[in-house]
């Protein structure tokens, strides 16, 4: 996808769409006025008549548009709901509904114009002042490629028939009025596109069946990632997991045959002096449950329980393409947990990279097992923070549901920075606690400690 920044005017751009957006219950914007005055006032006579009002992510196209005075085929508003309650995150949801709506159309390119300003109190806010990813004041034409990028995603790979599928958009141009404001605009955008393209690369790991995604594509990946952005890969195979001592790890791979990963990446791009932020992600990369196996209902989504090793690898090659001046580490640990004659059956004890002995209470209680081993390791590297990323269990979707993410932690500060930024780029986290009291619920009879306390306080 071709995401460029131009100066002109939006009524002279030679493309499939113009893409304006609108402000629910307000006025057409001046670049809008300026394509209305064009099309001899059709836009505003949507407006009047009450067919188009801006609600959120209401589409209306206009067909026909007089070639003399406008070089694009269609025009095509969309809603961003009321401005008093805007949000980035609406911004995002509206830019992929028209997004899509473009491309439904048959267009293969559109140009649009930064939103203006959405209001402080709608945004993130840190001390009173609004925070941005990029550095920059242009958190809406980030927001803006983010969302029409996401929402153009499609995952077609195994479609032998495409019905349709094959429409796409090569192109998106943001026309700007300066070039001052092409500059600020422009390293937005190029943020908004790398960003996007990171989540896209998580999606189609999560997508692909997991007789293709195995720990040993894992670790292809990774090393392919490692190559292209000069970071560090590292790949344990079974022999050096079991000769490093991760017993918790090989107690999950036990049943399965494909055989298990260690995976660290090294992004150096601080201070030699500077301590690495630490990122590890469960990477599960099909969980039948093992010995206590799931139900048959929804197995199959358990191809996506590798979702936390594909965020990290995300994570790191996104740092590298962005030159981030950090130094950063990731630990994917990587394996299948299968019911197979070999593997760990409830009642079983491990040992684990720390030292510490595990009862297995439920084999489907795997990815905080190799979490355990992974969070040992990275701490060799004597990470400023230390963050796992994992899919880790349905507990938790029974305390917030689907609409936010569960963070528990021992670093108020950390997590509020995690709180904050999963606000701004619409991925809402919320913090569970973790009391002492908890513990009690994971002693073992017969070992340091079992992996699971019951349903009660479950995630």
């Amino acid at each position: 996808m071709k995401v460029s920044v131009k100066t002109g005017q939006l009524q002279s751009e030679a493309t499939d769409a113009l893409l304006l957006c609108h402000w629910e219950g307000e006025q057409l914007s001046p670049e809008a006025r300026a394509v209305d005055r064009a099309v001899n006032g059709r836009l505003g006579s949507l407006l009047k008549s009450g067919e188009f009002t801006g609600r959120l992510g209401q589409v209306s196209i206009l067909h026909g548009v007089p070639a003399e005075r406008v070089r694009a085929k269609r025009v095509v508003l969309v809603g961003l709901g009321k401005r008093t309650v805007g949000s980035l995150e609406k911004l995002r949801r509206a830019l992929g509904t028209a997004a899509k709506a473009v491309r439904e159309i048959g267009a293969k390119s559109f140009s649009t114009a930064v939103v203006d300003a959405i209001p402080p109190r709608a945004g993130v806010e840190a001390n009173g002042a609004r925070t941005s990813l990029s550095g920059e004041p242009e958190q809406e034409a980030q927001a803006m490629v983010e969302g029409a990028l996401l929402g153009l995603y499609q995952f077609n790979v195994y479609r032998t028939e495409r019905n349709g599928a094959d429409k796409d958009i090569t192109s998106i141009a943001f026309v700007v009025d300066s070039q001052a404001r092409k500059r600020q605009v422009e390293h937005a955008v190029r943020w908004g596109q790398t960003i996007a393209e990171a989540t896209m690369f998580v999606r189609d790991l999560c997508n692909h069946p997991a007789n293709v995604v195995t720990p040993t594509y894992i670790a292809k990946e990774a090393t392919k990632i490692a190559r292209a952005s000069q970071i560090r890969c590292t790949v344990f195979d079974r022999g050096q997991i079991q000769r490093i001592g991760m017993g918790a790890l090989l107690g999950v791979a036990r049943g399965s045959h494909e055989p298990p990963k260690f995976i660290i990446l090294e992004y150096r791009g601080g201070p030699k002096n500077q301590r690495p932020i630490a990122l590890v992600g469960k990477t599960v990369t099909f969980d039948s449950g093992g010995i206590s196996i799931k139900p048959a209902d929804n197995m199959d989504h358990m191809k996506a329980d590798m979702t936390g090793g594909a965020v990290v690898l995300a994570a790191l090659r996104t740092a590298a393409q962005m030159r981030l001046p950090l130094n950063i580490i990731g630990i994917i640990p990587a394996t299948e947990n299968m019911p197979g004659g070999s593997a760990t059956k409830p009642g079983d004890v491990l040992t684990s990279l720390s030292g510490k002995t595990i009862e297995v209470i439920n084999t489907d209680a795997e990815g905080r097992l190799i979490l355990a081993d992974g969070l040992t390791y990275a701490t060799r590297y004597n990470p400023s923070v230390l963050i796992d990323i994992a899919t880790l269990t349905g507990a938790c979707v029974v305390a917030l549901g689907n609409v936010a993410i569960g963070v528990l932690g021992n670093n108020d500060a950390l997590v509020q920075e995690l709180k904050d930024a999963g606000e701004e780029s619409g991925e809402r986290a919320w913090q569970l606690p973790l009391w002492e009291d908890y513990y009690d619920l994971i002693k073992s009879d017969v070992a340091d400690v079992k992996n699971t306390g019951g349903r009660p306080g479950g995630t």
